[in-house]
């Protein structure tokens, strides 16, 4: 960033009504930039603390620094995944972290003002954000394994070679009725009557008409 960008809250006129709270400035974001660079990367590397308290001590001194000029909120997010990607958490792009912040922006800002407040005293408090950090990951996880759950159910009543053309479907992205002739060798007259029903209910889209047509997930 070139210039100060202190987040500030406005108000239902898009008026500013003050600032949150205070962002690093561009003369020291570089610097501030590389030194929470290394010591994630050695903190990870070393596993002297969990790697879900050191993805959240990352993510609210990232949002502290502000790095560039805008966007730094969305990309947060999006590095927070890559890390816990990283730790082994691989169910974590399966749902959206997005959406559980979204839902808690309120609080989100609140334990972000907390925490940011102290994190360049000697006595930085971290609870405050590393709590709120902790319970969306936990909301996040359990709205994925409702999700699991429910398409458990829901495709557990699908014909076989119904849900043996979603399951290539979803494993492929792409799927057109040639493809399923091969994994299948069902005959062309049956798939086309259970894509039709998967498409019906929602569980399949079609693109395209004629030799061109071919079925993706929603």
């Amino acid at each position: 960033k070139k210039l100060d960008n202190h987040v500030e809250a406005f108000d239902a006129h898009g008026k500013s009504v003050g600032v949150v709270f205070q962002t690093a400035s561009p003369f020291d974001t570089p610097r501030l930039m590389a030194e929470l660079i290394e010591w994630t990367t050695d903190a990870l590397s070393n596993r002297t603390l969990h790697p879900l308290l050191v993805i959240a001590v990352f993510v609210v001194v990232f949002l502290e620094i502000h790095p560039f000029q805008d966007g730094n909120g969305r990309l947060s997010r999006v590095l927070t995944t890559l890390l816990l990607l990283r730790a082994g958490y691989a169910y974590v792009p399966y749902s959206s972290l997005e959406s559980v912040i979204e839902q808690s922006k309120e609080s989100y800002y609140l334990a972000l003002r907390r925490t940011q407040k102290t994190t360049r005293s000697k006595k930085p408090d971290w609870q405050p954000w590393i709590l709120f950090f902790l319970r969306a990951l936990q909301q996040h996880k359990d709205r994925l394994e409702s999700k699991v759950e429910r398409e458990k159910k829901i495709l557990g009543q699908l014909p076989e070679l119904s849900l043996r053309i979603y399951e290539l479907t979803k494993e492929r992205g792409q799927v057109k009725v040639e493809d399923i002739i091969r994994v299948t060798s069902a005959a062309r007259g049956t798939i086309k009557d259970h894509l039709n029903q998967l498409i019906k209910n929602g569980y399949l889209v079609q693109h395209g008409k004629g030799k061109g047509t071919w079925y993706s997930l929603p």
